[in-house]
């Protein structure tokens, strides 16, 4: 990228460059797990997958750019919309994941994709390089979502169209919030900071419209996505936000055992309200999703 195209780039201070090193190594991390799972989080975010690629309007021969993708399952879930002669490029900053992304694509028989390590802030593609982009779940964790809107907008080729989600309040998805209200609720850990990155980051009400405009996006429209994350039972539930989610696990792994029991059990008095009698438990969520036009 040249220096004119990073005049705009991002916070790159010693202090903002180690929290990116930090964010990116837990992701690196976190990595295995997430293949484990790639199928259930496929399934889970099928609604949100599915509303962003229909509002893509994807057409054969056409270039395709899923950011952050982790395994991959939005954008090889529209590969087969590119052919004849399209292409996806399935990009993450981290290389392990893009390892889980090549694995899947193949046992998928995927072959119109190529795979990119691309950061968010700065995309190194060429300006008007792209004609769509999907990127869901991930701006509102990273420090600058601004930088980041910028940079797709410049790398999206003149009428493209741009498909992202993000979550909304932490009250709209107790199945994320209530591990860490758990936790607060002892002291472990402090409340969040709103100005700070992370999964809510994004949630208040007009915000993603207004980061796609400020970027210089035109025709925004932001809407919900209903979805559901299931569990067999509170202790399964517990288990897979601790190998999911870095931050609990990390703050799960300082605690005694009399204090994780109390953890636990607070989770699942939390949990009642989603609970069946047979144990198993049905949250509700919610997604902001968005699309617009370069």
């Amino acid at each position: 990228m040249s220096d004119a195209e990073r005049s705009d780039s991002p916070d790159l201070s010693a202090e903002a460059d180690a929290r990116r090193a930090e964010q990116l190594e837990s992701w690196e991390r976190a990595a295995a797990v997430w293949g484990e799972h790639a199928d259930d989080v496929r399934a889970f975010g099928m609604p949100v997958s599915e509303w962003l690629i229909d509002r893509l309007e994807l057409q054969p021969g056409q270039e395709l750019l899923e950011l952050a993708a982790g395994p991959g399952d939005s954008g090889f879930l529209a590969a087969e919309l590119l052919q004849p002669g399209g292409t996806l490029i399935t990009s993450d900053a981290a290389e392990a994941m893009l390892d889980v992304a090549r694995g899947r694509a193949a046992a998928m028989e995927i072959e119109n994709v190529r795979f990119q390590r691309l950061e968010l802030e700065w995309i190194d593609l060429p300006t008007a390089s792209v004609d769509a982009i999907l990127c869901r779940w991930a701006i509102m964790l990273i420090l600058d979502p601004e930088a980041a809107a910028r940079e797709t907008r410049r790398v999206l080729r003149p009428g493209g169209r741009i498909a992202v989600a993000v979550w909304d309040a932490a009250d709209r998805n107790p199945w994320a919030s209530i591990p860490m209200r758990a936790l607060m609720k002892y002291g472990h850990v402090p409340p969040p900071d709103p100005n700070q990155p992370g999964m809510f980051a994004l949630a208040a009400p007009g915000r993603l419209a207004e980061l796609l405009e400020d970027a210089g996006f035109g025709d925004v429209t932001v809407e919900a996505v209903d979805i559901a994350r299931t569990a067999p039972s509170i202790a399964a539930y517990i288990e897979e936000s601790l190998e999911m989610s870095s931050a609990f696990a990390q703050a799960m792994s300082g605690l005694s055992e009399a204090e994780r029991e109390a953890v636990e059990a607070e989770i699942a008095t939390l949990a009642e309200p989603f609970t069946a009698a047979d144990g198993s438990v049905r949250y509700p969520g919610r997604s902001l999703v968005a699309v617009a036009t370069g």
